[in-house]
């Protein structure tokens, strides 16, 4: 009996599990390719780890809002179609799966789950670490990156946070009073933190010390929001750093201007943050 009760606990946990993934044939078929494209990719040096895993993505199709799906939070397996977020996301869970050589794909959904959500544990919408600034804080905070803006030269600054509880109408998890009220709070605690950020006019002149494989976040100057989008530092033959990122203009690309160029490009952009995975 006591087995049989063990055998019924077990199947309820990994049916629980299985309910909270949202994951389709192509995109399980996905998966698989992409373990089989990204062995032998592993290098000393993560960093490079991480732009030979990102490279694998190039061309791959622009599309937003990729996680506003169904009628409750899940965790989202798509790799057909990335928005900047979710392109970082996946770069970095395939760069870990691959040190670990561990392609398994319960292993991917679990390593996904942590970087996406606050702690690790998917725990509804507003456990998602929606604003960028905030993924960079948790995600250090479990170990996974150091925020080094202030290291190369970024200041402190303070910003009011509230572009989510602003803009309601614009989140349709945000209809649920739960959720906002959630949401509010975490942008309270947001906007208790000072954010550092190395202004756009200090760049060009510190770019040396970033590296091929940083993670780099695009701040703003639009009233209530800390971050536009975000990709990864590439070193390119120029010698300069350029932005390996799944552009909205279309699809995962590299920057054909150096970063400390193409921003000067972006309207509101005030600058960067930049968190380096270990």
């Amino acid at each position: 009996m006591r087995r049989i009760l063990i055998a019924v606990i077990l199947l309820f946990v990994q049916f629980s599990i299985a309910q909270n993934v949202v994951c389709s044939e192509e995109d399980k078929l996905a998966f698989e390719l992409k373990t089989k494209e990204i062995k032998g990719l592993s290098d000393n040096d993560f960093g490079k780890t991480i732009i030979d895993v990102g490279k694998t993505f190039l061309g791959t199709p622009y599309v937003a809002k990729t996680l506003e799906i169904g009628e409750k939070e899940s965790l989202v397996i798509n790799l057909q179609g990335l928005d900047c977020t979710t392109y970082v996301e996946n770069v970095l869970a395939f760069s870990i799966l691959l040190r670990s050589e561990n392609f398994d794909f319960d292993t991917f959904t679990t390593t996904l789950e942590k970087i996406r959500y606050e702690d690790g544990k998917l725990a509804g919408y507003s456990s998602r670490l929606h604003y960028f600034s905030q993924w960079i804080a948790n995600n250090e905070k479990k170990g996974l990156l150091k925020n080094i803006t202030a290291e190369i030269g970024g200041k402190e600054i303070t910003k009011e946070i509230n572009f989510m509880s602003s803009h309601r109408d614009l989140y349709p998890f945000l209809a649920n009073d739960d959720n906002f009220k959630k949401i509010k709070k975490s942008e309270d605690y947001l906007n208790s933190q000072p954010i550092c950020v190395l202004a756009q006019d200090a760049i060009a002149a510190n770019e040396e010390k970033m590296q091929s494989g940083d993670i780099i976040a695009l701040t703003t100057s639009i009233k209530g929001l800390d971050i536009t989008h975000t990709g990864f530092a590439i070193l390119e033959k120029d010698g300069r750093i350029h932005l390996l990122h799944a552009s909205s203009s279309g699809q995962v690309e590299i920057s054909e201007l150096p970063l400390a160029d193409y921003l000067k490009k972006i309207k509101n952009n005030s600058g960067i943050m930049v968190a380096r995975p270990y």
